[in-house]
């Protein structure tokens, strides 16, 4: 129940991102022809950029939740880091698009951006920091890698609007002969883009290496762990992250005179308690060591 609540949420999160990047493509695109900024024509390319992401990251979230099957015992959830990476691709690829765009523009003259523009960037640097902070807070309740890389699009597109918008002010205050002031924010924003990048795919590479990034987790398995009659303590704790979910293999030690039966009844125990406490857990693996 709780995973699909999650899928849910995660797939109206991927709609809201699509919607709202295809009417913001839309705009900046003709404000940015009009109104002779390339600042903005290239934030246009940004979310155009972003359209797609947002597709590919509805497809992971669909796809990585399927359950498991006989050729896949643990789930589909890989799918999601992978997805990032395709997400990280397109991200690149705008920035490339957008600092070559910028460094010509730059050598070539061009008449002053129109003053109306900095209005349209208000609204949308607002807007998107709202798409930020709604998409983040959805990656963090369903712990979605790809939706956290989504969530990410909407910051990096806020903060390209914002350079846009100081490129904009300079070219608009200091007049002729400042024209290309519009045209390094841009250039600025393509580095950031690729900054942010980074940001995306280590946490994403990290869950493909099965790197440990969860102290905080384990800590609250093994207060739940004590908290269940017969087990004495715990000793290793590896968890591995795959798609929504946390796969567990935990070391729990019980009285060793207990017979099997009872060292098997008391890992299922274990186990059970600790999905029900824990519902991001997947696969919880109990071995039994003897005190």
């Amino acid at each position: 129940m709780v995973d699909r609540i999650n899928e849910q949420k995660a797939i109206k999160a991927t709609y809201f991102s699509i919607i709202g990047n295809t009417s913001l493509a839309l705009i900046k695109g003709l404000a940015g022809f009009f109104g002779n900024s390339y600042a903005l024509v290239a934030d246009a390319i940004e979310s155009t950029t972003d359209i797609f992401a947002s597709l590919l990251v509805l497809f992971g979230i669909k796809y990585s939740s399927r359950p498991a099957d006989e050729n896949h015992p643990y789930g589909h959830g890989r799918a999601e880091p992978l997805i990032t990476f395709l997400v990280v691709g397109f991200l690149i690829t705008s920035a490339t698009i957008i600092g070559y765009e910028s460094i010509i523009n730059i050598q070539t003259p061009h008449e002053l951006p129109k003053s109306w523009t900095l209005y349209i960037l208000g609204a949308i640097i607002l807007w998107k920091e709202y798409s930020f902070r709604l998409v983040m807070k959805r990656s963090k309740e369903t712990n979605s890698s790809s939706l956290k890389a989504d969530a990410w699009h909407h910051r990096s597109d806020a903060l390209t609007s914002i350079a846009a918008f100081i490129g904009i002010s300079i070219a608009l205050f200091l007049g002729k002969g400042y024209e290309s002031a519009d045209d390094w924010a841009a250039l600025f924003a393509s580095v950031f883009i690729l900054y942010n990048s980074y940001l995306i795919f280590r946490p994403a590479l990290g869950e493909i290496m099965d790197e440990h990034l969860y102290d905080d987790l384990v800590e609250e398995i093994r207060q739940v762990s004590h908290q269940v009659d017969g087990i004495i303590d715990t000793e290793k704790c590896f968890i591995r992250k795959a798609g929504m979910k946390y796969h567990v293999d935990l070391h729990a030690r019980v009285n060793g005179d207990i017979s099997v039966k009872e060292g098997h009844d008391l890992s299922h125990l274990l186990k059970d308690t600790l999905r029900e406490k824990i519902p991001e857990l997947g696969h919880v693996l109990i071995h039994i060591e003897p005190n």
